[in-house]
C-alpha cells in the first residue's frame, strides 16, 4: 500500500479538492508550469489577488478565504497552502505569536487597549530544491504595502499597520526562490512547525475571551477592514503618531 505524504494531502481547512479551488488551478494552468513558476504564480495570486483584510476567524477553510477575496497572515496562509498542495508543492505551517503593536494603526485607537498583547501568527514553509523556504511576504498586497512605504518613507523600521520589518523600502516579499518576510520583527513566541493548519489550530487559538471575541467577530474586524480599505484607497492617511515602534526579537530563523 502506497503511503500518502501528509504535506501534500487535503484536509478540512486545506480543501483544494473542492470545486472552486480545483477550477481556479485548472483555469490558471498552474500545473503546467515549472516548479519555481508554480510556486511563484500561486504565491503572487495570494499576495495580490487576495487583499489584506481580517476574516471572522483564523480556522476557516481555504475555499472561504478564496470566496471572500481577503485575508490576513493565518487565513491567506491557509489558502496559499491549499493552492500549493493542489499543484504538488509540499508545504507545512510554522506557528508564532506577534506583538499587538504590529496591528496598531489598523486597529482603531479606541479599541486598541483591549486587544490581546500577543496575536496568533503563522507563515508557510515550502520544500524547494531540497530545503525548507519560509514564506511570509504574501500577507500585505502591493497596493497596501505601497501606501505604507509612501507614508513612512523616512524610516525602514516599522512595526504597525500590519507590517513588522526593518527594511520597509525594499522588504523581501517577492518570490525569488528564497525566504520572504513582512511581519518577522514582531514575533514573540515560536510554536514550531505543523503539517497542517488544522493541527495548529487544535493546539493554539487566539485568546480573546468570550466578550472580546464577540466584539471582534461582529464589530471590530469590520471596522479594521474599513480602515484597511481606506488606507489602500487613499481616503485615510497612515500616521506616525499611531504607530507603535515596539520591536520584539525574531525568535525564528
Amino acid at each position: 500500500m502506497q503511503k500518502t505524504d501528509p504535506q501534500l494531502e487535503p484536509t478540512k481547512l486545506l480543501d483544494f479538492d473542492a470545486e472552486p479551488i480545483a477550477r481556479l488551478i485548472d483555469n490558471r494552468g498552474w500545473r503546467d508550469l515549472s516548479e519555481f513558476d508554480r510556486i511563484g504564480a500561486v504565491y503572487d495570486f495570494v499576495r495580490n489577488e487576495i487583499a489584506f483584510g481580517y476574516n471572522r476567524a483564523d480556522d476557516i477553510p481555504a475555499t472561504e478565504v478564496l470566496s471572500g477575496g481577503y485575508g490576513q497572515c493565518n487565513t491567506k496562509g491557509t489558502l496559499l497552502m491549499a493552492l500549493l498542495r493542489g499543484v504538488g508543492i509540499r508545504c507545512r505551517l510554522h506557528g508564532f505569536t506577534i506583538h499587538k503593536g504590529l496591528q496598531r494603526g489598523v486597529v482603531p485607537e479606541l479599541v486598541y487597549p483591549i486587544a490581546p498583547q500577543e496575536i496568533l501568527h503563522s507563515w508557510v514553509e515550502i520544500k524547494f530544491q531540497g530545503a525548507w523556504i519560509n514564506l511570509e511576504g504574501f500577507i500585505l498586497d502591493d497596493a497596501f504595502l505601497k501606501v505604507l512605504q509612501r507614508s513612512f518613507s523616512d524610516t525602514d523600521s516599522l512595526c504597525g499597520y500590519g507590517a513588522g520589518t526593518d527594511c520597509l523600502s525594499t522588504p523581501p516579499v517577492a518570490w525569488n526562490g528564497e525566504d520572504t518576510y513582512i511581519q518577522k520583527t514582531g514575533i514573540v513566541q515560536d510554536f514550531g512547525v505543523f503539517d497542517t493548519p488544522d493541527a495548529f489550530y487544535l493546539s493554539h487559538e487566539q485568546s480573546f475571551g468570550w466578550l472580546r471575541g464577540a466584539l471582534y467577530r461582529h464589530f471590530i474586524r469590520h471596522w479594521m477592514n474599513v480602515r484597511v480599505r481606506g488606507f489602500r484607497s487613499g481616503r485615510l492617511k497612515a500616521s506616525t503618531n499611531a504607530t507603535h515602534r515596539h520591536k520584539e526579537p525574531a525568535n525564528a530563523a
